[in-house]
């Protein structure tokens, strides 16, 4: 690893990640980027590049908190400052481990000091260092809930308050959120998503030529750092003067009553909620405008800000994915612009020749040397039930068509019996740093969670041997105790899907898609991982190994076809391998086996004994399992409900999974539980 960053000018494309960039650095107001985008597209590499173009910021000397000299936080735990003492320092990007704890992102205060000599002795976190620079989260999706409700707070505040047992400290935190992710580990929680101003979309590029470059400087970078900075130093120093350019020419950019109503109109088109959206892109839009060396918004800084601030406000559940229709856009700003004073060239040059570094138009160029088909109609199904014959898992004889899955709805939670010490998350009762407090223990390491009444109880014995005078309380280091507190975990929910003859009347496996599709739903909501095991023809497949991505498995599910023979049992044992693999990988996760099936086992030898057998092995290790029965018809053979006794979990029909007819479900799993526990 080098000390040397790779330089943002030497990035090869990605123009709508580096114009999304310099926007934020044009006017932090915009509200920061989220990237979103494949492994391996420059996300992290782009963002890191981004600070040496910042320009330096200046600071109160001696001050943690990077209070501003012209204007000091006047509640600064460094504070008061003196007026007229500056200095300066280079702009800073702090970067956010996803498994930073509490104490690193907003700070530590020694509480030990605090109750034995009233002295906030405060250790300022990464909030502090990120105060008038960039707080950058890579994998950003996969941060734990906990920080991301103090990342809301700090941003929605501008201020950081760190609180323990009555003793608060506060310090200014106004910062320019940047996030990188991979939509394919799980998305973002919407109340986080909407903080950031601005998405981008990466990949990686189709053509030959381009990946070629980027082979080709990634190597130079890596042999001689120091030589190739040097080599795009020109570079860099156009980018930054523009940017400074940009920044005092920003005041003077102005918004016409045109472009204001095409952004509203353009947010009530698509609409998106709340009035966040029209307020960044009037941001995006004046800032593009001050990019390009204009004080004037015209139409096409408009529509560029609507490409950049409106695809990840637009999306109503996990399963949609993002992006705007740009017909229906240019049909909007079309309508509802004006081609007077505010927009006086209405079809600008598409190409209107260099501009400095970064081109006309917002959009910055390359720097440097550069060298499906419609599933609604579906083809009339064949034969009923299971087809005779072997077939083949991935097709074959009998196999169907995907079909739509019907409409999700809303199902109650299904838990894990017991406590667990998972990953926090909103489904099963756990050991977490969040929630009620149950009791209290010394604590291992640093206390983070102080329980006050059992501190005071272990030091009051203590205070005549120690010399106690006068009114305050001796403490010392022994004394401290940890609150043990109660809370939910995520759990992994783990699909058994059959997807054989007989479940393949198409009425029938779209209520089944709808009913998986419903509770991946309720797994997004509840922060879990969620896998998917299909089994048809004369074998299972791992359709998705486990993943914190509830939309890749609503993919997988929605592509799903059916037909064959039910191997019953070969989907319970690729379903036990996966288990068995998921533990040694996180041991702490519990597991929730859902079994999506009517019960039937055919194919082979005793197909119905050896689905028992295999069902015994979770019903032995204690896994919690949950029989959604998908047998219809006016006679029912009961199968489901058998395999469920084998289980040792319980069994429920696709009309008592909703949420108003589920009442005793959970009741149900965590009775079997504790049967099987005693």
């Amino acid at each position: 690893m080098t000390s040397t960053p790779f330089p943002f000018t030497a990035v090869v494309g990605q123009d709508d990640l580096r114009l999304a960039l310099l926007l934020n650095a044009v006017s932090p107001a915009v509200g920061g980027v989220l990237v979103r985008g494949e492994k391996g597209t420059a996300k992290s590499t782009a963002v890191r590049a981004l600070s040496a173009l910042l320009p330096a910021v200046a600071v109160v000397p001696g001050c943690r908190f990077s209070c501003s000299p012209g204007a000091p936080d006047p509640g600064c735990p460094d504070g008061p400052h003196e007026p007229g003492t500056a200095t300066e320092r280079p702009s800073r990007m702090v970067e956010l481990p996803v498994g930073a704890s509490e104490d690193r992102l907003v700070g530590a205060l020694d509480i030990e000091r605090a109750l034995a000599e009233g002295v906030k002795a405060f250790e300022p976190g990464l909030l502090a260092d990120a105060h008038r620079g960039i707080l950058y989260v890579d994998e950003v999706n996969l941060l734990h809930d906990h920080l991301v409700d103090l990342l809301l707070d700090a941003a929605a505040m501008g201020a950081s308050y760190v609180e323990r047992e009555g003793v608060s400290v506060r310090h200014a935190s106004k910062f320019l959120l940047v996030g990188t992710m991979n939509p394919e580990e799980g998305e973002l929680r919407p109340q986080l998503l909407d903080r950031f101003g601005l998405t981008v979309e990466v990949s990686a590029s189709r053509e030959p030529d381009q990946r070629v470059e980027v082979v080709r400087r990634r190597l130079a970078h890596d042999d001689d750092p120091a030589g190739f900075a040097a080599r795009w130093a020109d570079e860099e120093a156009a980018v930054r003067a523009r940017i400074v350019a940009a920044r005092e020419l920003l005041p003077s950019v102005t918004l016409g009553d045109a472009a204001l109503r095409q952004i509203a109109a353009t947010c009530a088109a698509f609409e998106v909620d709340g009035m966040r959206a029209d307020i960044v892109m009037a941001r995006t839009a004046t800032a593009l405008a001050a990019w390009a060396g204009r004080t004037d918004v015209l139409a096409e800084d408009v529509r560029q800000a609507a490409l950049l601030a409106l695809p990840h406000r637009r999306r109503r559940n996990p399963f949609d994915a993002p992006g705007l229709d740009e017909d229906k856009l240019d049909e909007t700003l079309e309508e509802f612009g004006d081609q007077g004073e505010d927009d006086p060239d209405p079809d600008p040059d598409p190409d209107p020749g260099p501009d400095g570094p970064g081109g006309g138009g917002g959009r910055p160029p390359e720097e440097g040397p550069q060298g499906g088909a419609d599933d609604t109609a579906v083809p009339p199904e064949a034969g009923t039930g299971d087809e005779p014959g072997p077939a083949p898992a991935g097709g074959g004889a009998g196999e169907r068509s995907a079909v739509r899955a019907a409409e999700p709805f809303r199902t109650k939670v299904l838990s894990v019996p017991g406590l667990g010490e998972g990953a926090a998350g909103r489904r099963s009762r756990a050991r977490t740093e969040h929630g009620r407090t149950t009791g209290a223990r010394r604590p291992r390491g640093a206390l983070t969670k102080l329980h006050l009444a059992a501190t005071v109880q272990a030091a009051a014995p203590h205070q005549r041997e120690r010399g106690r005078a006068g009114r305050g309380l001796v403490v010392r280091r022994d004394d401290l105790r940890q609150a043990t507190r109660e809370g939910r975990e995520g759990n992994l929910v783990l699909f058994v899907v059959d997807a054989s003859g007989s479940m393949a009347a198409r009425q029938r496996m779209s209520a089944v898609k709808g009913a998986v599709l419903s509770l991946l739903l309720d797994a997004y909501q509840r922060r879990d991982k969620v896998g998917l095991v299909t089994f048809r023809g004369s074998a299972a497949d791992v359709a998705l190994p486990p993943t914190s991505s509830v939309d890749a498995a609503a993919a997988r599910l929605e592509s799903l076809p059916t037909g064959g023979r039910t191997p019953l049992a070969a989907g319970l044992l690729k379903a036990h391998e996966v288990l068995r693999v998921e533990r040694l990988r996180d041991p702490a996760r519990r597991a929730l086996v859902v079994v999506v099936t009517d019960g039937r086992a055919t194919g082979g030898v005793e197909p119905v004994a050896l689905a028992e057998r295999a069902a015994r092995l979770f019903a032995a290790e204690g896994t919690a399992s949950v029989v959604v029965d998908c047998e219809s018809g006016p006679i029912r053979l009961g199968l489901a409900g058998r395999l469920a006794g084998e289980l040792g979990g319980t069994a429920v029909t696709l009309d008592e999974l909703r949420a108003d007819s589920i009442a005793g479900l959970v009741k149900d799993v965590r009775d079997t539980g504790t049967r099987r526990a005693a």
